[in-house]
Order: structure tokens, then C-alpha cells, then sequence
């Protein structure tokens, strides 16, 4: 267990050497624009923030539209460049109550599945590693 801390703390050393990268890099391309190019930037930025917002909104509104027709229509549908996946609800078992009835009925324990574990590293406060 030892071994994996050890590990873990080198990953979060490389993840802050990356970012101290990040930032360097940032930071000298900022030094070299100069004030008269940044400002233009800055400008262009701002124009085109509302029109990215507006377009995202858009998006965000049809895709809603899309899912909700699809569910409607019951079926997959197919664009030339995107389609809405229609899926059939999942089916849930309630795996406390069937264990408890298992414990009287073992009959039921052949059709069991259990997967194989799985690892997944996360910052320490929940977000994952990218």
C-alpha cells in the first residue's frame, strides 16, 4: 500500500510541474504581445463572447428539442453529421432486497453477475484526474 501513497504523491507532483509549465507558457506569451495587440485582442474577445453564448444557447436548446422528439418518435434518427441514439430505460434490480431473498431462496445466486473491480484516480475533493 506503501508503494501506491508513494505513487500518488508522485502523480500530484507531476500534475503541479504540468501546471507550473501551463503557466509559465502562459505567461511569457502575454509578455510577448504587445499592450496595443492585447488590447485589440481583448476587444475581438469581447465581440465575439455574446455571439459564442448566444450560439451555445441555441445548441443547447435544439439538442433539448432533438432528445425530446426522438423519445416521442421511439427510435434512433440518423443526420449527416449527428444523430439522436433513442435507448431503452434501464432495467434496476434492488440489490439489497434480492440479496436478503437469496439468503432463503439460494436458487436465485446462479444468475448473479458480478463484475471485476475497477480503479479510477481522483483528486483528493472529488475531481478526476484528467
Amino acid at each position: 500500500m506503501l508503494a501506491i501513497a508513494e505513487m500518488l504523491e508522485r502523480l500530484a507532483e507531476l500534475h503541479a510541474q504540468r501546471e507550473a509549465l501551463e503557466r509559465e507558457n502562459q505567461s511569457l506569451i502575454e509578455e510577448a504581445v504587445p499592450p496595443e495587440v492585447r488590447s485589440k485582442l481583448d476587444e475581438i474577445e469581447a465581440e465575439f463572447r455574446g455571439r459564442l453564448e448566444a450560439a451555445a444557447t441555441r445548441i443547447e436548446e435544439l439538442e433539448a428539442s432533438i432528445k425530446s422528439a426522438t423519445l416521442t418518435h421511439g427510435e434512433s434518427v440518423r443526420g449527416r453529421v449527428f444523430q439522436a441514439v433513442w435507448n431503452k430505460g434501464r432495467q434496476t434490480w434492488d440489490s439489497k432486497g434480492l440479496a436478503a431473498y437469496a439468503e432463503s431462496h439460494p436458487d436465485v445466486l446462479p444468475y448473479r453477475k458480478e463484475g471485476e473491480p475497477t480503479v479510477t484516480v481522483r483528486r483528493v475533493g472529488g475531481k478526476e484526474a484528467e
